[in-house]
């Protein structure tokens, strides 16, 4: 994924991510409130040495001194020097769970010990630290007592600086909590949100399409949650956003195939409920707006619908046609002030596939394109019947419907290969059902090239569309 993808991704799931960091920040903060708070404070003592005045037998002193440190650090938690501490302040704990209360280090090339007490009562902190640099000290003085009463002894331990009552808690830390909750609970957000979106295998974006195939997405057809109530929409609402992006889809249409004679495209989808039939519908009805002599033909001899969206009588169609029980010019029927005929789907056969896929098909196919500019065959999904690969063959071009956000990538890849397997030209890719809002927008750069976007529905601006050339105007009718 490239950047601008990260970007979409966390400008599509910043909920997710907010939602993440809060609870993250809200468990950091039960975790400090629950926590008891614990008090630091430090005593040091500092070892001194015998030495005699030359300059060689200071820095021997001093090295002796250093060596000595590092041995006393250690001493300073043995129940040695602990038991007497514990004596003195009658505390009801073990030697060994003292030591874990206490740190001892030394800095770097010095003769100075650091006695560190951290402990849930500040005074008893305190306390405990003085009382065991006290010890250590009077332990190390009885070790290094020289058998000589007379003689000094070669270490001396001085307390340069008795530990304070601490004011303030050194845990739990609020604020650092605070923070290392929020940066994870951002990482397990952004974590997430890229997570989902690697597990989504739902067709978004023309990226997506991209990645399956290489045919050219020609349109992106924005999402009406009213299309039941109003699924002609180019003719409902000329002016709308989404009848401009079927006038978009309009004006590709005429680049599709230049070299093939024949304007007749199969509209089909991979599964249903893709938008494919109400496609056909409002893309008829805009390039017979045009100026285009146009035949929609409802092919979907299982569940048609065209008839019903056009609002004409669908008992008598194409079925009639095949089984020679009527001609073309008894079942074609005028629709609207244009150049639009329809031929609703007629009685449901019981064999689909094999009528769409007779010899009289192919001949019917042939009248219609000598009769008309263009000619949109509405057809079932490709993956759970065959009628739209068969028809597609005899046709010459496919226009594949593709709903954003609800055909999967191995759908749109089977629906493709049924179509490469019988020979089946496709045309090209419309996505429909295109979001409004959000980093998937139409019009948001995804599908900036194929249409003026969401922002476009100024009635006096609307831009005038060019309609195809279409050069057999003068085709006999039907």
């Amino acid at each position: 994924m490239e950047l601008h993808d990260y970007m979409r991704i966390l400008r599509k799931s910043w909920l997710l991510i907010v939602a993440a960091t809060l609870v993250a920040v809200a468990a950091a903060s039960g975790f400090s409130i629950v926590q008891t708070p614990s008090y630091s404070t430090t005593s040091k003592v500092v070892v001194l040495t015998e030495s005699g005045g030359s300059t060689s037998d200071l820095v021997q002193g001093e090295n002796f001194t250093v060596a000595r440190v590092k041995s006393y650090s250690g001493l300073a938690r043995t129940p040695l020097v602990l038991l007497p501490v514990i004596e003195s302040l009658d505390l009801r704990i073990t030697a060994v769970e003292l030591a874990k209360h206490i740190a001892v280090s030394a800095p770097l090339d010095t003769s100075i010990l650091d006695i560190t007490v951290t402990d849930t009562d500040p005074v008893r902190a305190a306390a405990i630290a003085n009382a065991v640099s006290q010890s250590l000290t009077d332990e190390v003085q009885a070790i290094e007592k020289p058998d000589d009463p007379a003689a000094a002894p070669p270490v001396k331990f001085t307390r340069i600086q008795v530990a304070s009552v601490p004011i303030m808690p050194v845990s739990p830390n609020v604020p650092l909590n605070l923070a290392l909750g929020a940066l994870v609970g951002l990482a397990l957000g952004v974590g997430g949100a890229v997570l989902r979106e690697i597990l989504d295998t739902r067709i978004r974006t023309q990226r997506d399409v991209e990645q399956v195939t290489d045919v050219p997405v020609i349109g992106g057809i924005l999402f009406d949650p009213k299309a039941i109530e109003r699924p002609l929409i180019v003719h409902a609402d000329p002016h709308s956003p989404l009848a401009e992006s079927f006038r978009t889809l309009r004006t590709n249409l005429q680049y599709l195939n230049v070299e093939r004679a024949e304007r007749s495209f199969v509209v089909t989808s991979s599964i249903g409920a893709e938008g494919k039939s109400t496609t056909s519908a409002n893309l008829a009805i805009s390039l017979a707006d045009s100026g285009a002599r146009v035949l929609l033909v409802d092919a979907d001899l299982r569940r048609p619908r065209i008839a019903d969206y056009m609002n004409i009588e669908g008992g008598v169609g194409l079925t009639d046609l095949l089984i020679g029980r009527a001609e073309i010019n008894d079942v074609i029927q005028p629709w609207g002030h244009g150049q639009l005929y329809v031929l609703p789907a007629g009685h449901i056969p019981p064999n689909p596939s094999e009528m769409l896929g007779s010899s009289r098909m192919t001949q019917i196919i042939e009248q219609f394109n000598r009769s008309f500019d263009v000619v949109i065959f509405d057809c079932p999904p490709l993956l759970p019947v065959t009628d739209a690969a068969i028809l597609a063959k005899r046709v010459g071009g496919t226009i594949l419907i593709v709903a954003s956000g609800r055909t999967p990538k191995n759908q749109l890849t089977g629906a493709i290969a049924a179509l490469n397997n019988v020979g089946a030209g496709i045309s090209g890719v419309v996505m429909t059902m295109l979001p409004t809002k959000g980093p998937d927008t139409y019009g948001s750069g995804h599908f900036g090239q194929y249409g003026y976007g969401h922002t476009y529905g100024d009635v006096g601006a609307a831009p005038e569309i060019v309609a195809p050339d279409y050069s057999r105007r003068s085709r006999a009718r039907v």
